[in-house]
């Protein structure tokens, strides 16, 4: 299944202090691994869409351009006076087409002022306007629906699903799973697994790719105790393990979740 499978969900060194993935690493990586396609999905920009059309057109694979944006759970009524990023959940947004695309700029070039300026934030209301030729992914844990399912229960997850799916219909809204090792994501899955079917929403499966191979992990836990502002050694002491967030292979991919739920695979 290696042509079939195609990472939808990777942060590259344009994510800030949060990947040490570089653009042209990511396509000669995916190409070995005889994949066909991959798509970047920044936070809060298309900061490297030109170097990712470029490395993807040398390294033979398709690029799909998306990013991670932050969705407002209220109504922002205009640009300033936005909520703080506790009232606001990651999507993923991936362009579909060259409408697509255009949607996706205007969303990104959203402004933010305040708390955390220069990162968009759009509410739902912006992404009935500017929906078409995007689909969408329900993010990592930091979603609204993982965060729901998490703290309120699996009839607040639907009812904000149904929201999404009303959003991105014809299909184009994904509930994601994902396996890096982080505390209570299998319980997770596994309620998103059984709202995906109970709605008949189709399910991905991604990575969430913060590092290239498997053993590129050390670069990330230094880039991280640096955004956090403490030295190697404290962040070391907390103990936490760093979650297996690389660029797996197909098969790596399929062990996983080729007995669980082998559609996410082929979705």
């Amino acid at each position: 299944m290696s042509r079939d499978f195609v990472h939808l969900h990777v942060h590259s060194g344009y994510s800030i202090l949060d990947s040490v993935i570089r653009i042209p690493d990511l396509c000669q990586r995916v190409s070995d691994l005889g994949m066909s396609a991959v798509a970047v999905t920044d936070h809060g920009g298309l900061m490297g869409a030109v170097e990712f059309l470029d490395a993807a057109k040398h390294a033979g694979v398709k690029p799909i351009i998306g990013c991670e944006v932050r969705i407002s759970t209220g109504n922002l009524p205009g640009f300033e006076g936005y909520p703080t990023n506790t009232g606001c959940h990651d999507l993923i947004l991936l362009a579909e087409n060259n409408e697509g695309y255009q949607n996706l700029v205007r969303i990104v070039s959203v402004p933010r002022f305040g708390e955390f300026p220069g990162q968009p934030i759009v509410d739902k209301a912006f992404l009935r306007r500017h929906g078409k030729g995007l689909i969408a992914t329900s993010a990592c844990g930091k979603g609204e629906i993982p965060s729901l399912l998490k703290t309120a229960g699996e009839g607040a997850a639907e009812r904000a699903l149904e929201e999404y799916r009303e959003i991105f219909n014809e299909g184009r809204f994904y509930l994601e799973i994902q396996d890096t090792g982080i505390s209570g994501q299998p319980q997770v899955n596994e309620k998103l697994i059984r709202l995906a079917r109970r709605t008949g929403t189709p399910l991905v499966a991604t990575n969430d790719c913060h590092y290239l191979c498997r053993n590129d992990s050390r670069e990330l836990e230094i880039l991280r105790s640096m955004r956090k502002g403490v030295t190697i050694s404290e962040w070391e002491s907390a103990g936490d393990p760093m979650p297996r967030n690389y660029v797996r292979s197909a098969w790596e991919m399929e062990r996983i979740f080729g007995h669980v739920s082998p559609e996410s695979l082929a979705n």
